[in-house]
C-alpha cells in the first residue's frame, strides 16, 4: 500500500496501518538511536518513545517534508532529550567516574575548581539548548558525540555542506554566548 494512504489511515486510528509504517522505518530509527545513545538498551527505549510520539502526533504531519524526514526528526529529538537527561543525572558508578576521567587523588582538583567546572558545563549545555534545532543537532552529533560530517549528513538526511554550515554557524553562536559570560568562562585554565 502507498505510504501516503498508510499515513492517512494511521491518522484515522488504524493500528495496522501505523504498524506497517513503523515497520518500514524501524530499522533506520533504531540505527540512529543506537548511534546517538551508544548502547542497545537506551536505543531501544528511545525507539519506543519516538514511536509513541509519532503515534500521538501523526495527525500533525503536514507532508511539508517526507514522512521519513519527519519520523527521523522525532527520533533525533527523542535521542537528544535522552542525552540531555543523561547529562543531568548524577553518575554514581565508580567505573563510570573513572571512565569520565575522575581520579580520587588529584591535588589540583579543589572544591572551588570543581564547582567552577560544573557551572561552566551547565551554562554550556544551556547555551547549546538555546541553539536552533538544526544547529543544535549538528553540534551535538559532531562536538559531543564525535560523529563525522558524512555520518551526520546521513543521519540528518542533508548534504555535507549544509552540515558544515550548521556546525560553523552553531559554533560561532556558542562563541558569542561564551564571550558574553567572561566571569564564568575566563576563570579557569581547563
Amino acid at each position: 500500500m502507498e505510504e501516503s494512504r498508510l499515513i492517512q489511515r494511521a491518522g484515522e486510528g488504524d493500528a495496522s496501518a501505523f504498524n506497517t509504517l513503523m515497520e518500514m522505518h524501524e530499522r533506520r530509527m533504531y540505527a540512529v538511536a543506537l548511534r546517538m545513545c551508544g548502547n542497545p538498551e537506551d536505543a531501544q527505549d528511545c525507539l519506543q518513545e519516538a514511536m509513541l510520539r509519532i503515534y500521538r502526533a501523526i495527525n500533525s504531519f503536514k507532508a511539508q517534508s517526507s514522512f521519513s524526514t519527519w519520523v527521523y526528526r522525532i527520533t533525533m529529538n527523542t535521542c537528544l532529550d535522552e542525552l540531555r537527561r543523561r547529562k543531568n543525572r548524577p553518575n554514581t558508578s565508580l567505573d563510570g567516574l573513572y571512565d569520565a576521567g575522575w581520579s580520587p587523588v588529584d591535588p589540583g582538583q579543589t572544591p572551588e575548581k570543581s564547582a567552577l567546572i560544573t557551572d561552566m558545563r551547565r551554562q554550556l549545555q544551556a547555551f547549546i539548548r538555546e541553539l536552533p534545532e538544526d544547529m543544535r543537532a549538528a553540534i551535538v552529533l559532531r562536538d559531543v558525540e564525535g560523529y563525522s560530517y558524512d555520518e551526520i549528513a546521513s543521519m540528518l538526511d542533508v548534504n555535507v555542506g549544509t552540515i558544515k554550515s550548521r556546525i560553523s554557524r552553531g559554533r560561532e553562536k556558542l562563541r558569542e554566548k561564551i564571550a558574553s559570560r567572561p566571569e564564568l568562562f575566563d576563570r579557569l585554565d581547563v
